[in-house]
């Protein structure tokens, strides 16, 4: 059976979007126009899981020919390519030279150009911060025909901008970002298993000072005193090792399953399972990088499993002040509806201060859920969590979203004024049009 697979589309398959695409073979060609009725929007990878890649009735500017290295400085780890490079295409060729990314998403299918105008975060930031934090230099062109370097020190309010600019402010054509130097691509893990959410809160502030990378899967279906039970996994980069890589095996889902397939007592069984599997309380490990970084790259197209109509995931952040009571509080809910997440993950963020204007990652606590497109019951439920993460002082990610409304956008986002000065005029996408209320 053959399946119709929309390169440009959102990774959470939702919403539906109907755009032409223009392509860009340079860094130094002209920037790829429509009539001036009509936006642009750069897309990467399609790694985004909402409407912030896609740019409906419009156009978008296809990167994949911006795929070539410029420039490495062995030393200084200082890598400068074209923003169309993949973080899969910098592993592979620098990992075998002793370099690894400086922070990294759940997965590599992503875009140097992505990575900066989403202001990516991961297992790392309670020590390194956000990826902007080590981006120093990029290329930016405007619709005005301008082609500007932008760093800390020249044209530093595009610089601001644009990471984490979720592509408005322009084309970035080129990054430089600072490499982290590795001993080995494998990870010396120490995996707990956490009965609740405060015993989840008390390890990661006990180990935050001994691991730079840590995450945590959580049960989000159970309740009672095991509400928010999961596994905690942290680690480091080893020294030296005489292990080899693993074989990789990797599987594919060829269609959109069939909606009953996530039924809540699919998921239930699931998460119960998932708990169980690790059976002592502490297990360490030396673990090959891939599988502790990117377990779902694994299964190529894994978004089919929420089927044709596609899945929300949902990422908040709220302050450590308010975070237990308000994740008990989403926990709670989400037990309640039915409509249960099987990837739930907690990690907690650090107080590395992004550069970024509109930069997601703040200190305090964050969940990523993954809910099945139900229709108007999962809308409900959403704008339920929506309440609890906006009284905590919270704030929801734009790279994940595909229905915040524009009140939720502002009061995530205070800096979003000084923001507005820099987009381009001639650059737009859905998820703009949606929460500035101007679809």
């Amino acid at each position: 059976m053959k399946c119709s697979v929309n390169r440009f589309e959102s990774w959470g398959r939702y919403p539906k979007a109907t755009q032409s695409v223009l392509s860009i073979h340079s860094p130094r060609a002209r920037l790829p126009l429509p009539n001036e009725s009509e936006t642009v929007l750069p897309f990467g990878l399609g790694r985004s899981y909402g409407d912030s890649c896609l740019n409906d009735g419009n156009f978008l500017i296809d990167t994949r020919e911006l795929s070539h290295f410029i420039s490495f400085d062995e030393e200084s780890g200082l890598l400068r390519a074209e923003a169309g490079v993949s973080l899969a295409e910098i592993l592979r060729i620098f990992i075998p030279r002793g370099w690894f990314l400086p922070v990294s998403p759940g997965t590599k299918f992503v875009t140097l150009g992505g990575a900066v105008a989403n202001d990516i975060h991961g297992k790392n930031h309670h020590r390194a911060g956000t990826f902007g934090n080590h981006v120093t230099q990029f290329g930016l062109v405007r619709s005005n025909g301008e082609s500007l370097t932008c760093s800390p020190s020249t044209n530093p309010e595009l610089f601001q901008a644009t990471i984490g600019g979720l592509g408005l402010t322009g084309l970035i054509v080129w990054v430089e970002i600072r490499l982290t130097k590795i001993a080995s691509p494998f990870l010396n893990t120490h995996l707990i298993k956490f009965e609740n959410l405060d015993e989840f809160m008390a390890i990661s502030h006990e180990t935050d000072s001994l691991f730079d990378y840590s995450v945590a899967w959580v049960d989000c279906i159970a309740d009672g005193s095991s509400m928010g039970r999961g596994i905690f996994m942290a680690g480091n980069f080893a020294p030296p090792t005489s292990s080899r890589p693993p074989r990789t095996l990797s599987l594919s889902i060829p269609c959109s399953a069939p909606s009953w397939l996530l039924n809540s007592l699919a998921m239930k069984a699931f998460n119960i399972v998932y708990y169980n599997h690790q059976r002592s309380k502490v297990v360490d490990a030396l673990q090959y990088y891939e599988p502790f970084f990117y377990p779902l790259d694994a299964i190529l197209h894994w978004n089919r499993i929420y089927g044709a109509r596609g899945f929300f995931q949902y990422q908040l952040v709220v302050p450590f002040q308010d975070g237990a009571a308000a994740l008990k509080e989403i926990f709670a809910r989400i037990s309640r509806s039915g409509r249960a997440s099987f990837l739930a993950v907690l990690k907690t963020f650090g107080g590395v201060e992004s550069p970024g204007l509109l930069s997601f990652p703040r200190r305090g606590v964050t969940l990523a859920l993954d809910f099945p497109n139900q229709g108007a019951p999962t809308h409900a439920l959403m704008q339920e969590l929506d309440r609890i993460v906006s009284e905590a002082g919270g704030a929801l990610y734009p790279a994940k979203d595909a229905r915040m409304s524009p009140e939720m956008f502002e009061r995530s986002f205070p800096r979003l004024s000084e923001f507005e000065r820099w987009v381009d005029p001639r650059f737009s996408s859905s998820f703009w049009r949606r929460v500035r209320g101007s679809v």
